[in-house]
């Protein structure tokens, strides 16, 4: 964006979900329950991996590095939309809106990555059990975490720079919750029809991409899974794998709903809807999906919650 062009848009009006106040605040009050009960499950799980030495294992390193996306995520979108509730005058800085947008699109790649990371993770594990710790060493965990970090970050870089160099002259109404990129795009007073596909195919290589490899890795573990004689076996495989699926298939699904629309375009409504629940639900269920689907982690929670109440106890007595 040229220097004119800067100084007619100083910050931007974010619109939002409503603009009745009693709507606000019910809204507020539901939003603010959800993204405490999203940091305090994330910070719960990053801290109990970090306690349980029997949780140090590949699996619950990036399952750390994944609730630091998802309480990152979160964090980057809803403490403005709270303020915005509650404040008359929703405005957001250019340079606020751009670093926004910057971090919610970085970390919402990451995610993308560090699932397929996760995926090849439990691939192994099911698939070469034997050879497992020494395939996923530590340094190889280390470099794939990584990649997820720096892939995510890099592709949300050169779109946030190539969306604000767009000209937006004097629009500043944004329909939106926040930031979002397709809704900054719009605001451009020049043909975006460049700038809308090149989202398409960022979309494609740093979602698609990572989906395939998850598909992949989910085809062989069903293939080896289906080869297991006992059923006992069969069990203990799936459960394996059954909270990361999950999480998958609720991550992947939105997005792809959202970015990935070849013949359909949500309205703006269903665009807010569905970025609500990628920036806030997605993140508070990936807490409770882990620790009530997984027999690891609700042993540890056991152990930990007895130490508690030994503690408590002695202290009593």
């Amino acid at each position: 964006m040229g220097a004119d062009n800067q100084s007619w848009v100083r910050e931007f009006i974010l619109l939002g979900l409503s603009s009745d106040w009693d709507t606000q605040v019910a809204l507020f009050i539901l939003f603010l329950v959800m993204y405490l009960l999203t940091v305090l499950g994330n910070v719960l799980i990053v801290l109990l991996i970090r306690l349980d030495s029997r949780l140090h294992t590949p699996m619950y390193f990036f399952l750390t590095n994944l609730s630091l996306v998802d309480v990152s995520y979160a964090t980057s979108i809803v403490p403005q939309m709270l303020v915005h509730f509650l404040a008359g005058h929703k405005g957001i800085p250019y340079v606020s809106c751009a670093a926004q947008l910057f971090f919610s699109l970085g970390l919402g790649g990451i995610e993308f990555v560090l699932l397929a990371v996760m995926a090849y993770d439990r691939y192994v594990a099911v698939c070469d059990p034997l050879r497992y710790s020494v395939i996923m060493h530590g340094g190889l965990c280390a470099r794939l975490a990584v990649t997820s970090w720096v892939s995510g970050s890099v592709n949300s870089l050169i779109h946030t720079a190539i969306t604000f160099q767009l000209p937006m002259c004097t629009n500043k109404y944004i329909d939106h919750i926040s930031c979002e990129i397709l809704a900054v795009v719009r605001l451009a007073c020049v043909d975006t029809s460049s700038s809308e596909i090149s989202v398409m195919a960022s979309s494609i290589v740093l979602l698609m991409t990572p989906f395939c490899l998850v598909l992949l890795s989910y085809i062989r573990i069903i293939s080896t899974i289906l080869k297991i004689q006992s059923t006992e076996g069969r069990k203990k495989a799936f459960h394996t794998c059954a909270s990361h699926l999950t999480v998958v298939v609720l991550c992947y699904g939105m997005a792809i709903f959202t970015y990935i629309q070849p013949n359909f375009s949500p309205s703006v409504l269903q665009e807010k809807l569905i970025s609500l629940f990628y920036a806030i639900l997605t993140p508070m269920l990936n807490p409770m999906i882990y620790s009530l689907r997984n027999k690891e982690v609700k042993r540890a929670w056991q152990k930990l919650l007895g130490q508690l109440f030994g503690l408590l106890s002695k202290l009593a007595t």
